[in-house]
């Protein structure tokens, strides 16, 4: 067999599994790729760490485009991180050279895929960013082959293993925000700094990636609704429970209207509320197959690198071809329904101080927007004189209720802005 020779960039939790497998593993994985892997170069901030493999025979870098001296090298796998910077720079001398790119650089496809894409296109080589997305779920492949017949019309995910995990944790344990959070980062679920996950970003660039291979369109980011977890209640937490329902933070992506990161109720026979943990789940609905779901690990050494193998397999057979499913060039715009006509039943938590004709007011204001109440709970009043007003509406149009909650906020016995949540049914997006 042939070489098939390999420089990495970044030999962090991800680039070291990738550089194991690679020797480890070398001959199962060659055999299937018709190929012989070999690793001639590798850039890292440290040499001499144990990674649990030798560096013998293998260069050293601290310079990652010191890896593009190799003219040999037939692909990159950058595993540095980053939207900019080196890793892109890295990237884009990559392609210019006739090189194939393999990455997991989520940040850097959501703001300059497209750009990537095309540098790879008019170089007649290939990038590939399977691993971006949800890890070891085949999440792009599922799309770009396994869907690729199929007209996708929208895309539900669970796409944060740590907000899910945070999400879950409090609702078994019945714990507040912040303890669970401090536990997600000793247990490594969480970063010391957990403000691109938390806050929804992360998610927010995946949901960018799956959305434009879905929709064959140019998602600008920049037209992404990001909402996270930072402000989730246990309050709500248990409410939601008492109604049927739990907490999820959900991508949602249909093709005519803005994609949203957000966090929304689930009925508790829905399949999305059974992902639990660090778990990621991406569910598609598409003519003809109706709906499928991929449910796994998203992230971690063993799935991330598992899917940067994959694509390294794909580009030695052949198989890779264009990153977004055809040429960049025959991407459409993307279309927006500016009027947000889409209808779906909302949570709305109101605390209140507890006087007679309160529930009243609210509801002639929820009815003045054209709104109707589904269910409701009250709690019982606390030593302060407050209560919580918490109701389901029936279905509306977002704009609706956001402009009734506005209104409730100003009434002179509610106490601070009305908490408001969408709720999933998948039936809504049949």
């Amino acid at each position: 067999m042939s070489e098939f020779r390999i420089g990495i960039a970044g030999l962090g939790i991800v680039g070291a599994e990738t550089a194991r497998q690679l020797i480890t593993a070398k001959e199962r994985l060659s055999k299937r790729a018709g190929k012989t892997f070999k690793i001639i170069a590798v850039s890292a901030r440290n040499e001499n760490k144990d990674r649990g493999f030798t560096l013998d025979d293998i260069s050293f870098y601290k310079d990652p485009l010191k890896l593009l001296d190799h003219s040999n090298i037939d692909v990159i796998i950058e595993l540095i991180g980053g939207e900019g910077g080196i890793a892109l720079d890295l990237c884009q001398r990559a392609l210019q050279s006739g090189k194939h790119v393999i990455t997991a650089n989520k940040a850097m496809i959501a703001h300059h895929g497209f750009e990537l894409s095309k540098l790879a296109e008019d170089n007649n080589v290939t990038i590939q960013f399977e691993a971006a997305v949800a890890g070891g779920i085949p999440a792009i492949k599922v799309l770009r082959e396994g869907l690729a017949s199929n007209q996708i019309d929208y895309i539900i995910g669970i796409l944060n293993g740590t907000c899910n995990y945070i999400l879950s944790e409090m609702t078994s344990s019945k714990r507040a925000f912040p303890d669970v959070l401090k536990e997600a980062q000793k247990k490594g679920f969480a970063e010391a700094d957990p403000s691109f996950d938390i806050d929804g970003v992360d998610a927010a660039h995946k949901l960018a990636i799956l959305s434009a291979i879905a929709f064959e369109q140019k998602i600008n980011f920049s037209s992404l609704y990001i909402s996270g977890i930072r402000h989730v209640s246990d309050i709500d937490i248990n409410y939601a429970e008492k109604l049927g329902f739990c907490l999820k933070l959900l991508g949602i992506a249909r093709r005519d209207s803005v994609a949203e990161i957000t966090m929304a109720l689930i009925a508790s026979d829905e399949q999305l509320a059974s992902v639990n943990g660090a778990l990621n789940a991406v569910s598609y609905r598409g003519v003809p197959v109706g709906s499928s779901i991929c449910i796994g690990p998203g992230a971690g050494a063993g799935p991330t690198s598992s899917a940067v193998l994959a694509d390294l397999i794909d580009i030695a057979t052949g198989l890779a071809n264009f990153a977004y499913g055809s040429p960049v060039g025959t991407l459409s715009e993307q279309i927006l329904d500016l009027n947000n006509s889409f209808k779906q039943c909302y949570y709305l938590r109101i605390a209140v101080t507890d006087k007679p004709g309160v529930l009243s007011e609210v509801s002639s204001i929820l009815r003045d927007h054209g709104l109707s109440i589904a269910s409701m709970i009250q709690n019982e009043q606390s030593e302060d004189g407050s209560v919580f007003l918490v109701l389901t509406t029936h279905k509306c149009v977002k704009k609706d209720i956001e402009l009734a909650a506005i209104k409730i906020s100003n009434f002179e016995y509610v106490l601070g802005d009305p908490i408001l949540i969408p709720i999933y049914d998948s039936s809504s997006f049949v």
